[in-house]
């Protein structure tokens, strides 16, 4: 942690600046409603569905060599979470009316709270800034366009667009060229120790900043943070003391 003065911040996306994780629930619930009505089902046999969806999302590798889209895919995934879970009593419509239902619902709730877009703000006029989101293309764009958060960075770095993603070294060599910065010159703030804290640590940055709004502790085996704080909102704390 010792160096000179930070110049620039990189930010993770989902669970740092925008509450993806509480918009995919309020979305999972939406679309359960949606299959209770449509299947009469019970809610354990819904919830073994939103289960069963959730997973493929987890295991998405994002390879779309196929020339299916991102969209096509996920309409997939319910499919084939009903049929896993029911059988072939759904319609053939009903999946895609499921995907575009929880997509959409998870696009309007996602927001940057007027909280962050004035931190975003304040920093921007001392640090250069930069988002860097793992995932998907599309899928990481249309966040970016639901919350109207490009105005505040730099430059943005979307990792399906490369060969490799956090916690690669590569892409984190990407944005220090983008900012015109050394390693040493930033800090990197995210809310996963697997990608965000790793890549960090792996790229050399001043310090990296773990995002923990449940107040967890590392784990023994992973990568130790050199700060933890509950919000995002406390990052000037840390800058303070990295003067």
């Amino acid at each position: 942690m010792d160096g000179g003065a930070v110049k620039a911040i990189l930010f993770d996306l989902d669970n740092t600046l925008i509450e993806t994780s509480r918009a995919g629930e309020v979305a999972i619930q939406k679309t359960s409603e949606l299959l209770k009505t449509s299947l009469a089902l019970d809610d354990v046999t819904i919830s073994s569905i939103c289960d069963k969806f959730k997973q493929k999302l987890l295991q998405e590798s994002f390879d779309l060599s196929d020339g299916r889209s991102i969209d096509e895919v996920r309409v997939g995934h319910w499919e084939k979470s009903i049929q896993e879970t029911v059988g072939s009593r759904s319609t053939p419509s009903l999946a895609g009316q499921c995907y575009y239902l929880w997509k959409n619902t998870r696009l309007e709730v996602l927001s940057l709270s007027p909280e962050i877009c004035n931190l975003l703000r304040q920093l921007r006029s001392r640090y250069k800034l930069l988002l860097l989101t793992n995932g998907e293309t599309q899928t990481q764009r249309q966040k970016v366009e639901a919350v109207g958060c490009e105005e505040f960075f730099d430059a943005m770095v979307i990792g399906g667009e490369h060969a490799e993603q956090k916690p690669f070294l590569s892409i984190f060599t990407l944005c220090f060229k983008m900012l015109e910065v050394e390693a040493q010159d930033c800090i990197m703030v995210g809310d996963s120790l697997d990608t965000d804290i790793q890549g960090g640590f792996n790229a050399g940055v001043r310090a990296t900043v773990w995002i923990s709004s449940t107040g967890d502790s590392v784990p023994d085996a992973s990568v130790k943070p050199d700060y933890t704080i509950p919000t995002v909102l406390d990052l000037p704390d840390i800058l303070a003391q990295l003067k």
